[in-house]
């Protein structure tokens, strides 16, 4: 171990273990086990789990497994609750050390008899958590969807804090942060792309998830490698009691999901596919259009998704998880001549393609009733490529010639990785959890090969030289209730990373804090300091994979940040139902922040290297966010707003000066409803807000010479696009069938057909004469918009 490492986590280990047995009297029992839903066997992730005696409680982990100690006494009694479910009690006779595993009940749907029971280890104020989002699946597949498709990623836009890159895309940019910021973890497995079809669409199938969370602030120390966000989605892990599938059929593609139990309490399987249609609807319209020029081929595009899982429970204390994810995105074009015989021929071929690729395999052992453990070793692979094909033959002075040319050019990013987790709970007032992580990278900018005209194929313009990298982290945290008013959550993460001989340490202190004023009212403050050891190269606004991911090298540094919250929360209780409300605001300077220089791009990497490509330079980000949000009865949803400002400085950009980042947005709000009207007709809706994107713009252009225009584009980012506005709809029915139901799904996705700029572009304008009358059409900037009013159908089934 480094001494530097040494010197902090020892003593750390030694304080908690101190301060946990201090507390601890000799007659202590403990109760742990896991909470299950009781007609799949899913595990649960955050239910509260009390002693109504004692009043202390605890919650399970992300793997559904819990610990509770309690003082001695000839019997326990429990209760399990969780928002969805029934309130599920226990009681035993023991003086001794139990373990059990509770199993709740979905609520009924019928909507006069749901009675949804809170808790206040449930409660908002009562959590040291800050910017901290979990949001159900099913309300994520209750809102509006954009051509059927439901989409996780477009659901966190909604939230304050959150923002979209633009029109219909999926990217997050989280409290000023970039895409690359974001940590997106599949069951564990960090995800490098998570857009489909240009950005407008999620890598992620919502039939196959089980929870999602966002952590925008506050990160415990269980977390590291990004700056500005977190977002941890697990996969179901398959039906254990029978055999049950569900899918949908939409407008641009359909997914199918199966589970069942291989062996019923012991071994279960999940496998989810998605696909889209686009390339086979349009065909026939794409070759009509082909022939009517004298030509044949093809062009298309598609994407398709692949989840599945495997869940073993060897015993009582130990379960195997094999986990896997592939998608893939692929446009081709193949056109060519019809008359390949004729002395004038042609064929050109084209296709661009990228996708991910995850796997994981994890072994959850209960250590002792007190410790849970648990190892997971995963494999991540995120690729793109690029081809380029064209054939000409012609004949030149009685004599056939052929001219071919070819061009590929290859990226990708690998990790291997190993990490072990443990959870502690060695009373009620402490909940300490340790471990430590070991990765891999492997890092291949970008590789151009190309073929001559002789067919040539070493014709090398680039090796695409492979960097290999190393990273390490180790990290301890304790969640720590002093007395019934305060509570923190203290932890520190010691990070490495070693590249081409060169090593970068990391010291980063966390800790988050609520202060309880009443029963109600809570305080909250947190800080933290991340760093992050890789870089994503981009300049492209609208989602296209040509982003370079690269490693902090001898020259580039590790991007680093400091994040401060400060906030308040309550739960309102109003007519028999509970309102969370909360207010936070935040600061969060960065540094070491890379952007390509001027007039550089993905494509001037392939000769010479890119680290000569890019600058470095400062970031700051900070504003205030108003959540208020309702869980429970027939109308849920919940009412955001943000106020943010987001700058940039680098000393080869806007001439040293300070600029607005690109999605830098002053005003950001977000309504959300859904209503159930009965218990198989429901609507929702949605209305979003957001101060327009910052551009730059030409403020003037001159010419030197013949040919020679020259543009004056003077700040960076001085310019702001239009207002983005929209509202959306959903209105979904469900019908009862013998085997199973379907939900039938109508959306309008900007209901009022917003014109929401996409791109600017400038038209230069012209002046022409006509019958001896000159008129000139003055030049000016454009609006592009992509999505008038969309209508959409969906059809989701379940057996």
């Amino acid at each position: 171990m480094h001494p530097a490492f040494r010197a902090v986590v020892v003593p750390c280990f030694l304080l908690s273990a101190a301060a946990a047995q201090a507390q601890q009297p000799a007659a202590k029992i403990t109760i742990s086990g896991y909470v299950r839903d009781g007609a799949t066997g899913e595990n649960l992730i955050g239910v509260a789990v009390v002693s109504p005696t004692t009043g202390q409680g605890t919650a399970t982990n992300t793997y559904g497994f819990y610990s509770l100690t309690l003082p001695a006494s000839d019997s326990v009694r429990l209760v399990a609750s969780y928002l969805g479910y029934e309130r599920t009690r226990w009681a035993a006779a023991t003086t001794r050390n139990i373990s059990h595993d509770f199993r709740l009940r979905a609520t009924s749907n019928e909507l006069g008899g749901v009675e949804v029971v809170g808790n206040r280890e449930e409660r908002i104020e009562r959590s040291t958590r800050m910017g901290t989002i979990n949001v159900p699946i099913a309300q994520i597949k209750s809102l509006p969807k954009l051509f059927g498709e439901t989409d996780v990623l477009k659901v966190l836009q909604l939230l304050p804090g959150v923002q979209s890159g633009g029109e219909g895309q999926s990217g997050l940019y989280v409290r000023g942060g970039s895409p690359d910021q974001n940590l997106i973890l599949l069951d564990g497995t960090p995800v490098y792309n998570a857009a489909h079809l240009f950005g407008f669409f999620s890598v992620f199938n919502a039939d196959a998830l089980n929870n999602v969370e966002l952590i925008k602030g506050g990160f415990p120390a269980r977390y590291g490698g990004r700056l500005s966000s977190v977002l941890d989605i697990s996969m179901k892990e398959g039906n254990m009691q029978e055999f049950h599938g569900e899918g949908a059929i939409g407008i641009v593609a359909s997914k199918i999901t199966l589970e069942g139990p291989i062996k019923k309490d012991t071994a279960s399987f999940i496998i989810s596919a998605r696909r889209t249609y686009l390339d086979v609807l349009a065909q026939p319209f794409i070759k009509a259009q082909l022939s009517s020029e004298g030509t044949s081929g093809s062009v298309g595009y598609f994407f398709h998704d692949l989840n599945a899982k495997l869940n073993w429970k060897l015993n009582s204390r130990d379960r195997l998880y094999l986990s896997a994810y592939t998608g893939y995105d692929k446009f081709y074009a193949r056109i060519r001549d019809q008359d390949n015989s004729a002395d004038d021929y042609s064929r050109t071929a084209a296709n661009l393609g990228w996708g991910n690729l995850t796997s994981g395999l994890r072994w959850n052992h209960i250590v002792h009733d007190q410790l849970f453990m648990n190892t997971h070793l995963t494999y991540s692979k995120y690729q793109f490529n690029v081809g380029a094909e064209d054939e000409r033959r012609y004949n030149n002075q009685g004599q056939r010639r052929t001219d071919k040319y070819a061009l590929r050019y290859l990226s990708n990013i690998r990790d291997f990785s190993l990490k072990t987790d443990f959870d502690y709970t060695p009373t009620p007032d402490h909940y300490i959890r340790f471990g430590g992580q070991y990765i891999l990278h492997s890092f291949r900018p970008g590789a151009l090969t190309a073929k001559d005209n002789t067919g040539n194929l070493g014709s090398q313009l680039n090796s695409g030289t492979r960097t290999l990298a190393s990273e390490i982290g180790l990290y301890a945290e304790d969640d720590y209730r002093f007395t019934d008013r305060l509570k923190v959550n203290g932890g520190l993460r010691l990070n490495g990373f070693a590249v081409e001989g060169k090593f970068y340490p990391s010291i980063e202190p966390r800790v988050a804090a609520r202060y309880l004023l009443t029963e109600d009212w809570a305080l909250k403050a947190s800080y933290a300091r991340t760093t992050q050891f890789i870089h994503l190269l981009t300049n492209s606004g609208i989602g296209l994979p040509t982003d370079l991911w690269v490693p902090a090298t001898k020259l580039i540094k590790p991007q680093r940040a400091q994040q401060v919250s400060v906030g308040a929360a309550r739960t309102v209780r109003f007519k028999e139902e509970d309102y969370e409300v909360s207010f936070e605001s935040y600061y969060k300077p960065m540094r070491n922040l890379v952007e390509y220089r001027e007039g550089a791009s993905f494509l001037g990497t392939v000769d010479s290297d890119w680290e000569s490509k890019v600058t470095s330079g400062k970031g700051w980000a900070y504003g205030g966010e108003f959540f208020i949000q309702k869980k429970t009865g027939r109308t849920t949803g919940w009412v955001g707003y943000t106020l943010a400002w987001s700058k940039r400085r680098f000393p080869d950009l806007n001439q040293g000066r300070i600029f607005p980042y690109k999605y830098d947005r002053r005003h950001d709000i977000s309504v959300v409803a859904i209503h159930k009207f009965s218990p198989t007709l429901t609507l929702s809706g949605t209305w979003v807000y957001g101060t327009g994107n910052a551009t730059t713009l030409s403020q003037g252009r001159f010419t030197l010479g013949p040919y020679q225009d020259f543009e004056d584009y003077g700040e960076r980012n001085s310019f702001r696009m239009a207002a983005y506005h929209r509202f959306d709809l959903d209105l979904s029915k469900t019908k009862k069938k013998k085997w199973g139901e379907i939900v039938n799904s109508f959306s309008i996705y900007n209901v009022y057909s917003r014109r929401n700029p996409y791109y600017l572009y400038f038209d230069p304008g012209s002046t022409y004469t006509w019958n001896g009358v000159t008129e000139e059409r003055k030049s000016v900037y454009r609006q592009v918009s992509l999505f008038p009013i969309i209508p959409s159908f969906s059809k989701a089934f379940k057996f």
